[in-house]
Protein backbone atom coordinates (compact mmCIF):
# COMPACT_ATOMS: atom_id res chain seq x y z
CA UNK A 1 0.00 0.00 0.00
CA UNK A 2 1.47 3.12 -1.20
CA UNK A 3 1.63 5.96 1.89
CA UNK A 4 2.50 8.65 -0.44
CA UNK A 5 1.09 12.47 0.39
CA UNK A 6 -1.82 13.38 -1.20
CA UNK A 7 -2.25 14.76 -4.41
CA UNK A 8 -5.46 16.80 -3.47
CA UNK A 9 -5.43 19.67 -0.97
CA UNK A 10 -8.93 19.71 0.08
CA UNK A 11 -12.36 20.62 -1.20
CA UNK A 12 -12.78 23.53 -3.40
CA UNK A 13 -16.65 23.81 -3.93
CA UNK A 14 -19.45 20.95 -3.75
CA UNK A 15 -22.28 21.11 -5.65
CA UNK A 16 -25.95 20.73 -4.77
CA UNK A 17 -28.88 20.17 -6.77
CA UNK A 18 -32.12 21.93 -5.21
CA UNK A 19 -35.69 22.42 -5.80
CA UNK A 20 -36.09 25.52 -4.33
CA UNK A 21 -33.02 27.79 -5.29
CA UNK A 22 -33.61 30.89 -4.10
CA UNK A 23 -34.86 29.58 -0.62
CA UNK A 24 -31.93 27.59 -0.50
CA UNK A 25 -29.34 30.43 -1.42
CA UNK A 26 -31.46 32.53 1.06
CA UNK A 27 -30.23 29.55 4.06
CA UNK A 28 -26.93 30.13 3.02
CA UNK A 29 -26.41 33.80 3.04
CA UNK A 30 -29.78 34.88 5.94
CA UNK A 31 -29.25 32.04 8.17
CA UNK A 32 -25.65 31.14 7.95
CA UNK A 33 -24.12 34.20 7.04
CA UNK A 34 -22.58 33.42 3.67
CA UNK A 35 -21.93 35.59 0.71
CA UNK A 36 -23.26 35.38 -2.96
CA UNK A 37 -20.26 35.08 -5.46
CA UNK A 38 -22.59 34.78 -8.50
CA UNK A 39 -25.37 34.33 -10.46
CA UNK A 40 -25.74 31.95 -13.86
CA UNK A 41 -29.38 32.19 -14.94
CA UNK A 42 -28.70 30.03 -17.75
CA UNK A 43 -28.11 27.29 -15.83
CA UNK A 44 -29.90 28.49 -13.04
CA UNK A 45 -27.72 28.35 -10.32
CA UNK A 46 -26.26 30.44 -7.15
CA UNK A 47 -23.04 30.30 -6.12
CA UNK A 48 -22.49 30.89 -2.59
CA UNK A 49 -19.19 30.92 0.00
CA UNK A 50 -18.19 31.05 3.54
CA UNK A 51 -14.97 32.07 2.39
CA UNK A 52 -13.68 28.74 2.72
CA UNK A 53 -16.20 26.43 0.76
CA UNK A 54 -17.88 26.77 -1.88
CA UNK A 55 -21.17 25.82 -2.66
CA UNK A 56 -22.80 25.77 -6.26
CA UNK A 57 -26.46 25.40 -6.00
CA UNK A 58 -28.07 24.52 -9.27
CA UNK A 59 -31.79 24.54 -9.77
CA UNK A 60 -33.80 21.12 -10.50
CA UNK A 61 -35.79 21.22 -14.23
CA UNK A 62 -38.12 18.75 -12.39
CA UNK A 63 -41.17 20.14 -10.84
CA UNK A 64 -41.77 17.08 -8.96
CA UNK A 65 -38.40 16.44 -7.71
CA UNK A 66 -37.08 13.07 -6.42
CA UNK A 67 -35.84 13.19 -2.63
CA UNK A 68 -33.09 11.42 -1.41
CA UNK A 69 -33.15 8.45 1.27
CA UNK A 70 -30.15 7.74 3.07
CA UNK A 71 -31.01 4.16 3.08
CA UNK A 72 -31.96 3.49 -0.30
CA UNK A 73 -29.91 6.01 -2.93
CA UNK A 74 -26.40 6.10 -4.02
CA UNK A 75 -25.18 9.97 -3.54
CA UNK A 76 -24.74 12.82 -0.96
CA UNK A 77 -25.63 11.46 2.84
CA UNK A 78 -25.45 14.88 4.00
CA UNK A 79 -22.61 18.19 4.08
CA UNK A 80 -20.93 18.54 7.15
CA UNK A 81 -20.31 21.82 7.99
CA UNK A 82 -17.55 22.77 11.11
CA UNK A 83 -18.50 25.82 13.21
CA UNK A 84 -16.46 27.73 15.80
CA UNK A 85 -17.99 27.05 18.53
CA UNK A 86 -20.59 25.40 20.79
CA UNK A 87 -22.42 29.35 21.32
CA UNK A 88 -22.48 29.44 17.46
CA UNK A 89 -23.73 25.95 17.02
CA UNK A 90 -26.59 27.30 19.78
CA UNK A 91 -27.26 30.77 17.12
CA UNK A 92 -27.37 28.23 13.84
CA UNK A 93 -29.67 25.77 15.92
CA UNK A 94 -32.06 28.91 16.64
CA UNK A 95 -31.84 30.74 13.15
CA UNK A 96 -32.94 27.27 11.89
CA UNK A 97 -35.79 26.84 14.09
CA UNK A 98 -37.07 30.51 13.81
CA UNK A 99 -37.04 29.91 9.67
CA UNK A 100 -39.78 26.92 10.40
CA UNK A 101 -36.69 24.49 8.73
CA UNK A 102 -36.47 20.88 10.25
CA UNK A 103 -34.30 20.12 12.72
CA UNK A 104 -33.36 16.44 12.89
CA UNK A 105 -31.71 16.58 16.51
CA UNK A 106 -30.61 19.77 17.81
CA UNK A 107 -27.43 20.40 19.26
CA UNK A 108 -25.91 17.38 21.18
CA UNK A 109 -22.68 15.69 22.25
CA UNK A 110 -21.33 13.50 19.55
CA UNK A 111 -20.99 9.89 21.10
CA UNK A 112 -19.41 10.79 24.36
CA UNK A 113 -18.14 14.19 23.66
CA UNK A 114 -16.54 16.86 23.74
CA UNK A 115 -17.46 17.25 20.23
CA UNK A 116 -20.89 18.59 19.90
CA UNK A 117 -23.31 18.28 16.26
CA UNK A 118 -26.67 18.81 15.07
CA UNK A 119 -28.21 18.19 11.90
CA UNK A 120 -31.40 19.92 10.22
CA UNK A 121 -32.18 20.28 6.64
CA UNK A 122 -32.33 23.65 4.29
CA UNK A 123 -35.71 24.63 2.33
CA UNK A 124 -34.86 22.21 -0.69
CA UNK A 125 -34.54 18.83 1.57
CA UNK A 126 -31.26 18.48 1.85
CA UNK A 127 -29.50 17.36 5.39
CA UNK A 128 -27.05 19.93 6.72
CA UNK A 129 -24.68 18.73 9.89
CA UNK A 130 -23.28 21.11 11.87
CA UNK A 131 -20.20 19.89 13.86
CA UNK A 132 -17.93 21.76 16.28
CA UNK A 133 -14.74 19.97 17.63
CA UNK A 134 -13.80 22.66 21.01
CA UNK A 135 -10.41 23.61 20.74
Amino acid sequence: MNQSTPITTGAHHVGLTVSRLEESACFFINVLGWSEVRRDSEYPAIFVTDGVLMVTLWEAKSNSPVFFNRKENIGLHHLALSVGSFEDLDTIHNKVSAAGLKVEFPPELLRDGPVKHMMCYEPSGIRIEFICIPR
